[in-house]
């Protein structure tokens, strides 16, 4: 029995949470913006949000969103190229700024596991009954207790949480 071709995580999570699939594409139109429109005009845009398939533009000045409301369906063309999940596009104007707060926030500290975290994940994993899920499961819960938001070493749940990480 041949096993399925690896799928991405964003894709999974696209198919089986439909209402992330524009959520997981304007996250990648924000990564891939400058190579997708061009240094210069990347400078002065940015995606704002991606609504049904209206990605929403937001650019720092007047003669600029003038010169892109005249050039919208060259731009317009060249992110469905990329992003066929796009069908339109809305300008507006807005003061771009620097980095986003989540955007410039350094990459966190690992926490090393404690036997107490180990033996929690292994409690989680025993109810699942495919070999393959059950490894995805151990390293997605891995990486959330040494990866705590907090920041914090993490603590054994609380009494009555269902071991959630």
């Amino acid at each position: 029995m041949s096993r399925p071709a690896p799928r991405a995580v964003g894709e999974l999570l696209s198919s089986a949470l439909p209402q992330m699939g524009d959520r997981l594409t304007e996250f990648r139109i924000r990564r891939a913006w400058a190579s997708v429109v061009g240094r210069d005009l990347a400078r002065r845009t940015r995606p704002d949000g991606l609504v049904n398939g209206t990605l929403r533009v937001v650019v720092d000045n007047s003669p600029w969103l003038h010169e892109l409301t005249l050039r919208e369906a060259d731009l317009a063309s060249m992110i469905r190229a990329r992003f066929p999940e796009v069908q339109t596009l809305k300008l507006g104007l807005a003061a771009l700024g620097t980095e986003r707060a989540a955007d410039a926030a350094p990459a966190p500290r690992p926490v090393p596991l404690t036997a107490a975290d180990r033996a929690d994940i292994d409690g989680a994993v025993a109810a699942i009954a495919d070999p393959e899920v059950a490894d995805t499961a151990r390293r997605l819960m891995t990486t959330a207790r040494r990866f705590p938001r907090s920041r914090q070493p993490s603590t054994p749940p609380r009494a009555g949480s269902r071991g959630a990480v």
